[in-house]
């Protein structure tokens, strides 16, 4: 589910972004900022990179539904979903500062007129998500400073959003329950 919500992400910002610009190339990337060598990978050269650099179990839960329904009647005990929020970052990479500037201005809109995508929002939102929510993280100087050192990278004009409210759902049983059939009314004394 990680690998759909991101490459969603960033499919429907790359559309945004060709559509706004007229483009004929692929703008937006999935990738790391630094690769195993510590380098920067030529993929992301003249790109905006969106990289998954934190992922949260979300903790605030009303219930937790154990029992599905199966069309025999049965139901079925699988452990409750797990939701996670992800903090992803967005960062532009031009060889022109001012290139940079305008997709960098470009993301932060798309993600201003598009706070929460859905099956509502697209016909093509992957099967399995129900839901993705955005919102921007405010970051400090230093806390910036200190995310980019910790990525062995040098400081790109970037923004964070946190995604929240992925669902993980195994649908792994536990066991069985069948179905009630009759009910007996008799009453012993």
């Amino acid at each position: 589910m990680i690998n759909k919500a991101l490459q969603f992400t960033s499919d429907t910002l790359n559309q945004f972004l060709r559509n706004r610009f007229g483009l004929d190339e692929t703008k937006v990337v999935m990738n790391k900022l630094i690769d195993s060598n510590g380098q920067v990978p030529s993929i992301n050269q003249n790109k905006v990179i969106i990289s998954l650099i934190n992922l949260e179990k979300e903790t605030t839960k009303a219930y937790h539904i154990r029992n599905h329904s199966l069309s025999n009647g049965s139901f079925v005990n699988v452990n409750p979903a797990e939701r996670f929020n992800l903090d992803i970052l967005l960062s532009a990479n031009f060889d022109d500062y001012s290139e940079t500037l305008k997709f960098l201005n470009a993301v932060i809109l798309f993600f201003q007129l598009n706070n929460s995508l859905s099956v509502n929002t697209s016909s093509s939102f992957p099967a399995g998500l129900e839901k993705l929510e955005f919102d921007i993280e405010k970051l400090s100087y230093q806390q910036m400073n200190n995310l980019w050192s910790a990525m062995g990278a040098n400081y790109q004009p970037s923004v964070i959003y946190k995604m929240r409210l992925l669902t993980i759902q195994g649908f792994e049983s536990e066991g069985y329950v069948g179905a009630i059939s009759t009910i007996d009314n008799q009453v012993t004394q």
